[in-house]
């Protein structure tokens, strides 16, 4: 009998949520709102179908907290592209996001209409720094 392990499934390929935690996102320079517990929430309820991940600055300081959501590759294909979210500093727009991500997020699941109030666009030099 073989002491071989199986190999390892792959994960399937999934959105990737990235939080900007830098010089304004994420500090006390936006008041009332627990940073900590934005990002912790998003990590315990994305962490089984999405990557999160903290960077230091998205350098779109006027609309922190920045987050942003890039399509799975399945949603890249269906069309969907990065979708940058500004101002996210209560725990229901985080909720919103959570819930959208979860159904497939950008190319495979329509946002909440709540989050057309978030959205923004930033230079190409910003997008292209995040999204590539």
């Amino acid at each position: 009998m073989s002491r071989r392990k199986a190999p390892a499934q792959a994960a399937a390929p999934r959105c990737t949520v990235t939080v900007c935690r830098g010089c304004c996102c994420g500090t006390a320079r936006i008041p009332g709102v627990d940073h900590a517990a934005q990002l912790a929430a998003l990590k315990a309820q994305l962490g089984p179908v999405a990557q999160v991940r903290a960077v230091n600055c998205l350098d779109a300081c006027e609309q922190a907290n920045v987050i942003v959501v890039q399509p799975s590759p399945a949603g890249r294909a269906a069309g969907g592209r990065p979708v940058w979210l500004g101002l996210v500093n209560d725990p229901d727009a985080t909720a919103d996001i959570v819930t959208w991500v979860r159904a497939g997020g950008p190319g495979v699941a329509d946002p909440p209409v709540i989050l057309d109030l978030y959205e923004f666009g930033p230079s190409r030099r910003v997008r292209r720094s995040v999204e590539d």
